[in-house]
């Protein structure tokens, strides 16, 4: 993936990007910034996995590694192959699917044909079991999540935070422990808007999202979205954003947590409180 992901970017965008990843998704964009620096601009974690395999990488524990001779790759072992059947027959059963939908968004008036249907159609493709369990059993990676911090820290690369609140899986403690260590990076709690805050409010995403581009771009000239100067970078700013769907007008509260914040802090995301509505603008 990352040799493709470099090369595209190269050959075809031809300069840096800005990338954004969801889920395990964010993990895997965090690690193709630390590994890939030259390449990117700004990387953005939105209810981003802060870990992912189970088993040991060859590289950094090889003895340990040998323990386990199958690591993910194709063919399936016929042994992995049964047992994975078993289980994707549960799990890609409309019904579930359905179930972890229900799940994933917090707001259940969002409508999810179109992701069900595609959810759906992938897991009847006959190489979907395989792929689900190349992906489950596939080594750690030679950087942990703090490791691939550490590394976007050292060579200056911009993160920026966007977690739904109402996540059951990712939730937004994990982001706390990223803004923990990197104080700099920019930390936005949407709600209400569970695992795939992308999907679910892709209007506010895309208005934090782009404001946080052209404040990069700008060099600071143009004010982050929900602040107004610099200063505001230190503090915790809570406001309810309007936008419009389908004619009609909804809103979420986004708060936005600066580089001074504490354990209350944490506590106090939890508390529903009321702020001045701010509408959103392209």
């Amino acid at each position: 993936m990352a040799g493709s992901s470099s090369s595209f970017i190269e050959e075809v965008i031809g300069e840096p990007v800005y990338i954004a990843g969801n889920s395990l998704g964010g993990f895997v964009a965090l690690y193709f910034a630390a590994c890939n620096p030259h390449l990117v601009k700004g990387v953005t974690l939105l209810n981003a996995t802060p870990f992912w395999g189970f088993l040991p990488n060859p590289i950094r524990s090889p003895r340990l590694a040998k323990i386990f001779p199958w690591a993910g790759t194709f063919p399936l072992p016929a042994s992995v192959r049964k047992l994975v059947e078993i289980v994707w027959q549960k799990i890609s059963d409309p019904r579930s699917i359905a179930q972890i939908l229900e799940q994933v968004y917090a707001d259940h008036s969002t409508n999810v044909d179109k992701v069900f249907s595609r959810i759906v159609e992938t897991a009847e493709h006959p190489a979907a079991a395989a792929s689900f369990a190349s992906i489950m059993f596939a080594p750690q990676g030679q950087l942990s999540f703090k490791e691939a911090l550490v590394r976007c820290q050292m060579n200056n690369i911009p993160v920026c935070l966007m977690y739904g609140k109402e996540d059951p899986w990712v939730q937004p403690i994990w982001g706390f422990q990223v803004k923990k260590q990197v104080p700099e990076a920019l930390f936005y709690e949407i709600s209400p808007a569970g695992h795939c805050p992308h999907d679910e409010v892709p209007e506010v995403v895309n208005y934090l999202l782009r404001g946080w581009i052209k404040n990069l771009e700008s060099q600071g000239l143009v004010a982050l979205p929900l602040l107004d100067t610099q200063e505001s970078l230190q503090i915790n700013i809570a406001r309810d954003l309007e936008f419009v769907r389908d004619g009609s007008k909804k809103s979420v509260k986004v708060h936005f947590f600066g580089s001074k914040f504490s354990l209350w802090d944490r506590i106090s995301s939890y508390i529903s409180s009321r702020f001045g509505k701010l509408e959103l603008k392209s």
